[in-house]
């Protein structure tokens, strides 16, 4: 696929989710690992930030994992090894590979062109599309394969999320810059 005709794909957030151990005590990690807190009035897991990759982790006493805010898979990659590594450092016994994979990537578009959404819908007349311009001003397009959710803005503004990797996005947006191609 020609990646020049994407050049304004951007990732604006990756999110991964998975197992770091088989038990964590977040109560200790809370107290031992700066940044990392701890509110369970508020919610069930442990916050941990960290600024350089800039990624937020949420840190379960499962020893599961959900982390956001990641913007490459470097970034990715970099930040679980932090993420170990305090773990580590306050006694938590990880596993030898964490069992984390990419679930969400959500990436800005644009088409470079107004988009007419009343168009949009009359001409696909489509049951997976979604658009209540009172409610929001976008219109949501559920692409079946790959399973991408769409939201179309007006200005041609695209944004594209559900998919797991960059390949399943740009296929994606592929099969939607065909559909409005006819329209447009």
């Amino acid at each position: 696929m020609d990646d020049s005709k994407y050049e304004s794909l951007k990732i604006e957030n990756i999110v991964a989710s998975g197992a770091i151990a088989d038990s964590i005590d977040l109560t200790e990690i809370s107290q031992k690992i700066p940044n990392c807190e701890l509110n369970t009035k508020r919610f069930p897991g442990a916050v941990f930030r960290i600024d350089d990759p800039k990624i937020a982790s949420l840190i379960f006493s499962s020893g599961k994992v959900v982390l956001t805010g990641i913007r490459d898979k470097n970034a990715l990659d970099e930040g679980l090894k932090l993420i170990i590594g305090a773990m580590q450092g306050a006694g938590v016994q990880t596993y030898d590979e964490p069992r984390v994979a990419i679930t969400n990537i959500v990436c800005s578009y644009d088409i470079g062109k107004y988009i007419n959404l009343n168009k949009v819908v009359i001409t696909l007349n489509l049951e997976n599309i979604e658009y209540e311009p009172e409610q929001f001003p976008g219109l949501v397009y559920r692409i079946k394969d790959p399973k991408i959710v769409a939201l179309l803005f007006s200005s041609g503004k695209i944004i594209l999320t559900g998919g797991k990797n960059l390949e399943d996005i740009k296929r994606g947006l592929a099969f939607l810059e065909q559909k409005l191609g006819s329209i447009m």
